[in-house]
């Protein structure tokens, strides 16, 4: 094998599905096999590169921002498989964020889908002003992936057949921004997550079909739509944030509920209540993961049964070394989570004060404080990434975080983990979502502060409610001074919830 996405397309799987439209996407109800995906990527190489003329180079930088579906995936590994650098971005950006992104990534391309409306769409508006080339792409219903520049005088040269042989392990895959077996595959991922994420790029669909399965591509996520499109495409797992695992314990289960091979959830931590409430009411294991843009997602992840999987941990490394240090770099048994691994980043582009900040090397606790590193090691010789996370590992190798280091609320010099109060808010009945948060006070520095979601049934829960029921599970300066009820918390394009963000909606104040 190559160790390149190239390495997807398989003799032994050209005839297996690899993509299934649902009928709400557009198209609808579309299956490619691995072959069909295959010619559907070189059809979008030959177009681009008969677009580019002689200014493609090995690196280039190609922005994008489309909607989960077929044109996306195939731009996604077109853009990959030419040797250029995808560089998705959320649809939803305005103008002014889409400008600082396109140039900081230095991209020269923007595609975007050719039934925008290019007056007002805000990308399209951002790449006019910094003279960045507009492409639109599009499924047509003989030909499939179709691609065009917005610009009528646009000159167009014919381009060599593409050749996923010159494709290097070295080269750089994917640029984002950071807030087989020969026999028929069984599994089938129902995409949740939006591609321009990597949770459902390479979470998801990157990670489905590297192994042989099958991907399945509504155009977004619907808590009402989404147990009949599961069970009529057959899939057989889905990863979600703990915000969409939320919404769906909320929503009617099916009477014809299929089997789960799992439920995997990531990009959030998951309160144990709501892992025991998804495995009771959909019968299914939850696998809770540990992931991160730097690392290329995932980290670490609770295993599949039969194997031991814990509510509350992250799971076991997966294909990183992983250590726990202090700030001067000494291995410790609670404090930052640090990483390395082939998958793990080389650094932030354009950005040399975090890539100082955030890599480092381990050291001897002794006075010595000589560096520390196993030769034997496949990573010998690397830097250890800083993620920001506080965490332990227990006697069986499993990750237990206990927060964000800069989310920790420290209250009189007392540092609470805000993900040990979010898990006993969940527990209270009555309480739907809950997310706590650190507020600045002049006496104690900061003070927990907490924001709940009261359940449908539950619209006369109250403040002290809440309060009573965390005294009895919590020490007492552990219990919120302030607790929100509302019918609404902020949340991110990617359903994360934000407690700097929550904090400030909140108090109108910045939380530290």
């Amino acid at each position: 094998m190559s160790n390149t996405f190239a390495d997807i397309f398989r003799d032994e799987v050209l005839s297996q599905p690899s993509v299934l439209t649902t009928s709400s996407s557009t198209p609808q109800n579309l299956t490619l096999t691995y072959g069909d995906l295959k010619a559907q990527i070189s059809s979008f190489i030959s177009q681009a590169l008969s677009l580019l003329n002689s200014s493609h180079f090995p690196g280039l930088p190609i922005a994008s921002m489309l909607p989960n579906g077929i044109e996306c995936l195939v731009a996604f590994l077109g853009t990959a498989l030419m040797r250029s650098i995808p560089a998705p971005l959320n649809p939803a950006m305005k103008q002014s964020e889409v400008e600082f992104y396109l140039e900081d990534s230095s991209s020269k391309i923007l595609l975007v889908p050719a039934n925008t409306s290019f007056d007002s769409h805000e990308g399209v508006l951002a790449a006019k002003k910094l003279g960045v080339q507009i492409w639109t792409i599009t499924w047509k219903s003989d030909t499939g992936i179709s691609l065009s520049p917005l610009d009528p005088n646009a000159t167009v040269s014919s381009a060599p057949e593409p050749d996923f042989a010159s494709v290097l392990p070295s080269d750089v895959a994917l640029l984002l921004h950071t807030s087989g077996t020969t026999g028929r595959p069984k599994d089938r991922t129902f995409v949740v997550m939006p591609m321009f994420h990597v949770h459902g790029l390479i979470g998801s669909i990157m990670s489905t079909l590297i192994s042989g399965g099958s991907v399945v591509l509504p155009p977004r996520y619907s808590a009402s739509a989404f147990w009949d499109e599961y069970i009529e495409s057959k899939s057989t797992w889905y990863s979600a944030v703990p915000t969409i695992h939320q919404i769906q314990l909320q929503t009617k289960i099916p009477e014809n509920l299929p089997k789960i091979r799992f439920i995997r959830s990531c990009s959030a931590s998951l309160a144990p209540s709501v892992l025991e409430k998804l495995e009771k009411n959909f019968n299914a294991p939850v696998l809770e993961a540990y992931a991160m843009t730097e690392a290329s997602h995932q980290m670490c992840s609770n295993p599949i049964p039969p194997a031991q999987h814990k509510a509350g941990s992250v799971g076991k490394p997966q294909g990183i070394e992983l250590a726990i240090l202090d700030d001067a770099g000494h291995r410790v048994h609670l404090g930052e989570v640090c990483i390395r691994g082939d998958n793990v980043t080389s650094g932030y582009l354009n950005n040399p004060s975090a890539n100082a900040s955030s890599f480092t090397k381990i050291f001897d606790s002794s006075t010595s404080n000589a560096e520390q590193d196993d030769p034997s090691s496949p990573n010998a010789g690397k830097l250890w990434f800083r993620t920001g996370d506080q965490g332990y590992l227990d006697s069986d190798g499993y990750l237990f975080l206990t927060g964000r280091i800069k989310e920790l609320i420290n209250r009189g010099g007392e540092k609470i983990s805000p993900l040990e109060i979010d898990a006993v808010l969940l527990n209270c009945p009555g309480v739907s979502e809950a997310i706590s948060f650190g507020v600045d006070d002049p006496l104690y520095g900061q003070e927990v502060y907490a924001a709940v979601i009261p359940n449908e049934d539950s619209k006369s829960l109250t403040e002290s409610d809440v309060k009573e029921f965390v005294a009895k599970h919590l020490a007492k300066f552990k219990v919120p001074k302030v607790v929100y009820i509302s019918d609404f918390l902020p949340k991110t394009a990617t359903g994360k919830i934000q407690r700097k963000v929550v904090a400030e909606y909140f108090t109108g104040k910045k939380s530290q």
